[in-house]
Order: structure tokens, then C-alpha cells, then sequence
């Protein structure tokens, strides 16, 4: 996680802000040609306006197109409508978290659906955040041929980032699995142990300190399993799985309010359907951890 309380504060909150546009009633039956042509629409309106003399920082509308990296020759198109702005008929906003549970819980394939939705939203922010040159304060400008912003002053290049995180799945001799509520948490939820990589050291090493930070104890028999893209704002999840050691629990305070064992037949609140957290747990719950 961010290392100080006011970036946890801003992550969290450009978190919950966040949302994905989805047709709906009418629109929805013209697929995604409907929604690009909407889409063409808000982005042509955003450079009329920028024409007629407004520019477009002041309507915040940003369009883009970046390739898919699934499928060679395929490119998302991307669309940053801010909260002040109309949608186009037949849209609605929902919440990006809410958009992966939506696309997690459909027909099978949507899992390509999944990986660029959360492409699409991480290069979205990142657009957002990259706009002027990290060294002398320039205004940057997309480069030509790859995914980057070039200073055109300068000629800094700057790439998207990707942030590393480790979550860890942690069960004990009784074939319990230890669950924390965070929080930030809504609704009673509990997840996994989680946080983010340091400079200078290696993922089992972060495996082990966030969780000595953040409950007190200790683990063994750290093995890799999977990952996922969260861009929330920027990370890449590696999911691993660990022993306890030893050590009894002990929430720090800070971040987690409770943590303790829990067994298959006694469940929180859990995260939602296309997060790696879940997707751990359902693992352990399955037997195959």
C-alpha cells in the first residue's frame, strides 16, 4: 500500500471516484459499434469546442487508442468523460470495481473483456497524471509508434507505471485461512493480506514483511500462484500463498482494524468476483491451496 497516510488517503479516494460507462436499454443492442460511435460523438464534440476557443483541460474529456495486448491488431479505444460532463444517451456510469464483478460473474470469455477493461483504466489515469514532464514542467505529447508521452522541450520519455504488490493467501495446521478487515474496507469485508514492493527487495522478502507489519506474524513455504493488473491506481497484484509460522495475531491499528482465522464453513463478507483476492480464496476454498 502507499507509504504515507495522505497518498493511502488520495489512492482510496481516486478509487471509489473512478468509473466505467456501459450501454444500456436501447443503445445496448448496437454492441460496441454503438458505443464507438458514441464515443467518436463526445470526442468530436471535445475538439469542436476546442476549436471554438475552449480548451480541452477545461472540458476534461480525454480520447485515446492503444492496442490490445491479448490480441494483435485489435486496439481499445478510450474515452475519460469527468463527473461534470453529460453522457451520451443510453450510458450510465458504474463503478470500475463494480464493472469487473459484473464482467467476472457473466458467460465465459469475458475474461478478455476483464484484462482490458483494466488496461484501458490504468493507461487512463496514467494519461491523466502524465500530462506535463516530470523534470522541466513542459507540456508533454503522445509519442509516435509506442505507448508513451514524449517532452517535447526536453525529450524525457515517460512510461506508464506499474506498481508491484504481493497478496498472500496465509492458512495454518487447522486448514484455516487468515482474513483482515481493512479500514478503508466497506461492509464488513475481509481480504488478504496485501502491499506493495520496496525498492531493493524481492517479493518473498515482501511477502514476509507486510505481514509481520500488518498482523504479527510469521510464514513459511512462500510459493507463487498467480497474478492480476489492479489499477488502482497503477499496481500489478502477485498472488502467493504462505504457512504460518508462527507468532499469534495482532492487527497493527493503522491499516487493519481486525484480523483472525477463518474456516470454510464460517465466512465474512468477501471481496468482490474478479479480484485476485477472490479468486486466492476460492482456490483454498476449493481445496487446490
Amino acid at each position: 500500500m502507499p507509504d504515507s497516510r495522505e497518498d493511502k488517503a488520495a489512492w482510496y479516494r481516486r478509487a471509489a471516484e473512478a468509473s466505467v460507462f456501459f450501454l444500456t436499454g436501447a443503445g445496448a443492442e448496437t454492441g460496441a459499434g454503438g458505443a464507438a460511435r458514441a464515443a467518436t460523438g463526445v470526442c468530436a464534440a471535445a475538439g469542436l469546442a476546442a476549436a471554438q476557443g475552449e480548451s480541452n483541460e477545461s472540458i476534461a474529456i480525454d480520447c485515446f487508442e492503444i492496442p490490445a495486448i491479448d490480441s494483435p491488431g485489435i486496439s481499445i479505444r478510450g474515452l475519460v468523460i469527468p463527473p461534470h460532463v453529460d453522457l451520451p444517451p443510453s450510458w450510465r456510469a458504474v463503478p470500475v470495481r463494480q464493472g469487473l464483478s459484473l464482467l467476472a460473474s457473466g458467460a465465459s470469455g469475458e475474461n478478455e473483456k476483464t484484462d482490458r477493461l483494466l488496461r484501458a483504466f490504468h493507461i487512463a489515469q496514467w494519461r491523466r497524471e502524465s500530462r506535463f514532464c516530470g523534470s522541466c514542467g513542459a507540456k508533454n505529447t503522445d509519442s509516435a509508434g509506442e505507448l508513451s508521452r514524449l517532452c517535447p522541450v526536453c525529450g524525457r520519455l515517460e512510461y506508464p507505471r506499474i506498481s508491484p504488490a504481493v497478496i498472500t493467501l496465509i492458512t495454518n495446521d487447522r486448514g484455516q485461512v487468515l482474513l483482515a478487515h481493512n479500514k478503508k474496507f466497506n461492509n464488513g469485508v475481509y481480504s488478504l493480506i496485501a502491499g506493495f514492493n520496496e525498492a531493493g527487495e524481492n517479493l518473498e522478502a515482501t511477502v514476509a514483511r507486510e505481514i509481520r507489519e500488518e498482523v504479527n506474524i510469521e510464514v513459511r513455504d512462500v510459493r507463487y500462484i498467480v497474478s492480476q493488473p489492479w489499477p488502482f491506481p497503477n499496481s500489478l497484484m502477485l498472488g502467493f500463498s504462505a504457512s504460518h509460522a508462527g507468532g499469534e495475531i495482532k492487527p497493527d491499528g493503522v491499516e487493519i482494524a481486525d484480523a483472525r482465522w477463518w474456516g470454510r464453513e464460517e465466512l465474512p463478507p468477501l471481496p468482490g468476483k474478479g479480484s485476485v483476492a477472490r479468486h486466492l480464496i476460492e482456490l483454498w476454498l476449493s481445496g487446490a491451496l
